[in-house]
């Protein structure tokens, strides 16, 4: 069983070619405004099994933060349907939904709800969260004084308190240090040992060999290849020598 369905998904952005881009302007000018349509994504189709760690691989504009936002339902696709089986949850940015001036344990139950969490889900959750964050210790200052790696480090453990079916994850983990990484990716293993879904981008194929057994490979908004991790990453290898190194 698949645990996400991608169908011939493109997205597109427009590109204006005019500095001054106000409604007054474009009024004043009484003409449309000059633009051409940049396509991120064009048909891109895959399966992520269900209980699967799956990469999204390639170099930088590639498409895989795109296609990783269409995923979290940031954006939406200009074309194509991506369809999901179970509760999704997404990390994409570093204290993405936190508030700055309010503490650590006020963020844990606004993020928490934002999250779909009950107050009650949260109270019966809130030690499990503060202790695999590690910032116990700072827990009741704003998160405004907090490092880039304590924001990753305590919105990682409330994404995964949630407790979902697909986990959508950014990047934003390589902030993390050793010790976090190595308990972020023991906790990827218990995921799959339960059978849910890790859906993430990186740039470290080292970090892609030990997390994931799936990957795909985006170049240019298309999609190259996808399968097992190791003949994915070969691909993307020898893609990279073939294109030029990016």
């Amino acid at each position: 069983m698949n645990a996400v369905e991608i169908d011939q998904v493109s997205k597109s952005f427009r590109l204006y070619h005019e500095r001054n881009q106000t409604l007054k302007s474009a009024i004043m000018r009484r003409r449309r405004s000059v633009h051409e349509d940049f396509w991120a994504l064009k048909d891109v189709s895959f399966d992520v099994p269900e209980g699967s760690t799956f990469a999204l691989i390639g170099s930088n504009g590639s498409g895989k933060s795109t296609l990783l936002k269409c995923l979290a339902k940031i954006y939406w696709p200009t074309s194509g349907s991506i369809r999901y089986n179970g509760r999704m949850a997404a990390m994409l940015e570093v204290g993405s939904g936190f508030h700055h001036e309010l503490s650590g344990r006020e963020n844990i139950y606004l993020n928490g709800s934002i999250l779909g969490m009950s107050k009650k889900e949260i109270d019966r959750k809130y030690d499990q969260i503060v202790d695999f964050s590690g910032v116990e210790q700072f827990i009741d200052q704003p998160v405004k004084n907090y490092s880039s790696g304590m924001y990753v480090r305590l919105g990682f453990s409330i994404a995964i308190s949630v407790e979902p079916d697909i986990l959508v994850v950014d990047e934003v983990l390589a902030v993390g240090d050793a010790e976090f990484q190595e308990k972020c990716l023991q906790k990827f293993r218990d995921f799959r040992d339960e059978g849910r879904t890790v859906i993430l981008v990186s740039h470290s194929m080292e970090a892609v060999r030990d997390m994931c057994d799936h990957a795909a490979w985006l170049n240019k908004g298309h999609l190259m290849t996808v399968g097992d991790v190791d003949s994915t990453i070969e691909a993307y290898l020898g893609g990279k020598g073939a294109h030029g190194a990016a």
